[in-house]
């Protein structure tokens, strides 16, 4: 019988690294890295220019667009902006700071951009103001819940493409939902 990754973390013993480990894995060996980066299979972080350029958006093949800076005060697209294109859009709106709860968005993005890429060709931007902090910490929480990616195992399969910086607090919440996703695997594990 094959086990799955849930599976072997759980009969390991696994725990979630503190937060000062995780900033190291974020930290190490940076390289340059572009205004947007596919950071897993048709998952592109970028920066707010890129998500803006609609020729650019329909060279990549981009068919749905999370904005993790929406709002008139921040990066104000919305649907509205990318209906000519066909692109499909989904909004949050997170100012960059480690005391903005940005968890309570992580099931209901991770939930479009698992939609998207069910979709045959489906292609999926995320962003934010530079691509770093808000943008990757959704993609890390996706990565955690559809993947089933340790957070430590998300920072490292994104890191490979494109250097990302999630603020402390946000970190922190991702280190929550680590937590959360562990306990749910254990409990997955002892009732079968």
């Amino acid at each position: 019988m094959d086990r799955g990754p849930a599976e072997e973390k759980v009969d390991s013993g696994y725990e979630t690294p503190p937060t000062c480990i995780l900033l190291d894995l974020l930290l190490k060996s940076r390289r340059p890295s572009g205004p947007f980066n596919e950071v897993w299979p048709n998952i592109v972080i970028s920066d707010a220019h890129t998500a803006t350029d609609l020729p650019l958006l329909k060279a990549l093949r981009v068919t749905h667009v999370v904005n993790a800076a929406h709002g008139p005060t921040h990066i104000d697209t919305g649907s509205a902006f990318y209906s000519d294109s066909h692109i499909q859009y989904h909004g949050v709106q997170a100012p960059d700071s480690r005391d903005f709860n940005l968890s309570v968005f992580f099931y209901t993005t991770a939930d479009f951009i698992h939609t998207a890429l069910a979709q045959d060709s489906g292609k999926v931007l995320v962003h934010c103001a530079r691509g770093v902090s808000r943008s990757a910490t959704l993609v890390l929480a996706y990565l955690m819940i559809y993947e089933w990616l340790t957070v430590a195992e998300a920072i490292e399969a994104v890191r490979g493409n494109r250097n990302i910086l999630p603020n402390v607090g946000f970190l922190e919440q991702l280190r929550d939902l680590d937590v959360r996703l562990s306990l749910q695997r254990k409990d997955i594990k002892t009732s079968s």
